[in-house]
């Protein structure tokens, strides 16, 4: 499975979902076992790889601002659910500036969006239903202990508004 087709069975489950990151999870897997376990073991390799890429100080920010706090745990669903938003979205956020979500996302509902838990367990839920099995280790580097980039103080609201104006405008004024 190369780049495209794993973004096109994103996309293809979050239109189906109709943007709801739950029904998201379900839609993927139904795709996943339409295909072999290589193939799926294929997708849970691109997956992980962006949701170690996003594990990054300035998206937590953001995160931060979007879901009104973050813990560990909220900012990992929060990077499910921002491969789950598509390409467009997600490269957006971490080639672009991760400010540039308050333009890229189209509506944002904090009880809705942000939480793409399920959609971390996919693929591993696709493959053990093929198998039997559960996934074997994708062999891909772990994620960095810590975040990358330079810490965000969250508790300091006028550094937030100023790192993030945009996402600070449309989101917490």
């Amino acid at each position: 499975m190369d780049e495209t087709e794993f973004w096109e069975l994103v996309d293809a489950s979050r239109e189906a979902a109709e943007g709801d990151p739950e029904e998201q999870a379900d839609q993927l897997v139904e795709r996943l076992l339409r295909l072999d376990p290589d193939s799926v073991l294929d997708f849970a390799r691109h997956f992980e790889s962006r949701y170690n890429r996003a594990y990054r100080w300035d998206l937590w920010g953001a995160a931060w601002l979007l879901l009104d706090g973050a813990s560990d745990d909220a900012f990992d669903y929060f990077r499910c659910w921002l491969i789950g938003q598509g390409r467009e979205v997600f490269e957006g956020a971490l080639h672009g500036d991760p400010d540039s979500l308050a333009d890229l996302l189209d509506d944002f509902d904090e009880e809705i969006d942000g939480d793409g838990e399920e959609l971390g367990y996919a693929a591993d839920e696709a493959y053990e239903q093929l198998t039997g099995d559960v996934a074997p280790d994708l062999g891909i580097p772990p994620a960095p202990a810590e975040p990358e980039g330079t810490p965000v103080d969250f508790e300091n609201e006028s550094a937030l508004a100023e790192r993030y104006p945009r996402l600070w405008q449309r989101f917490k004024e």
